[in-house]
């Protein structure tokens, strides 16, 4: 099917977040607090933070967690927080991007610096490898959430910034790009279709394709920068394959 690659880097990032559920909570509540920070605390009014309250919500995060942290963000004591992005190569040439939220700039390049170095990569400069991803919003949603027929919801969605629409098993992955997300929110909202996650996401231009050995060494460097603390979001422009992701899934 079209895009397959994509979906299979879609599908397995919703794979490793959902098998490390504690570490989520904890990601979930520093996206909140940024949120908060830039938009303000009323989620209907703010496209980030009605996104973070999903996404709390698809890993069980109870809601009076939730609430507690959108109060935290908003008072004097908020925890202050910067966003900062890392990108470098994995070997092989895999391109990676780290997304990170941290109170400690310092302690955080270190620890990135640090996975790149033992796995055989290096950490690069920023701004350098931007050209080989795409930001673009993206929704995953179960197709039960639909009333209408998949043809008629993916033409309604074309007017609001919709540009790939994937369907896999009972899972849709609905892709905009990230200056659409906001309206395509809205309008899934209007249409009383709840999200299992949506989010911002760097979707590779084009994905290098290795043996499955290598593709599962790679992913456990990527999943050695996802256990970093202050790492929101990990991107890689390796090429999954459903026979890769089994073999991860087997090793779990």
């Amino acid at each position: 099917m079209a895009g397959h690659s994509k979906w299979a880097n879609i599908k397995h990032r919703k794979g490793a977040q959902d098998a490390k559920r504690g570490k989520i909570f904890t990601k979930i509540i520093k996206e909140i607090s940024v949120a908060v920070r830039e938009g303000g605390p009323d989620s209907d009014a703010n496209p980030r933070l009605r996104a973070a309250v999903q996404n709390a919500k698809s890993v069980n995060m109870p809601k009076d967690n939730v609430q507690r942290a959108i109060k935290k963000a908003s008072g004097d004591e908020a925890d202050t927080y910067f966003e900062v992005t890392y990108e470098g190569y994995a070997p092989n040439g895999i391109a990676v991007i780290i997304e990170c939220t941290t109170d400690n700039i310092n302690r955080t390049v270190a620890e990135v610096r640090s996975v790149f170095n033992k796995s055989g990569g290096e950490l690069g400069k920023n701004g350098s490898l931007e050209f080989l991803f795409e930001k673009k919003g993206v929704f995953l949603i179960e197709k039960t959430q639909f009333q209408q027929s998949l043809e008629e919801v993916e033409m309604e969605l074309i007017d609001y910034g919709l540009e790939e629409f994937e369907v896999e098993e009972n899972l849709c992955s609905i892709i905009c790009h990230f200056d659409k997300f906001g309206l395509l929110q809205n309008k899934l909202a209007s249409m009383s279709i709840e999200a299992k996650t949506a989010n911002i996401q760097r979707l590779p231009n084009d994905t290098v394709t290795l043996d499955d050995l290598n593709s599962l060494k790679i992913l456990n460097i990527i999943e050695k920068f996802e256990d970093l603390d202050d790492v929101q979001q990990v991107f890689h422009n390796l090429k999954l394959t459903e026979e890769v992701i089994e073999k991860l899934n087997n090793e779990a």
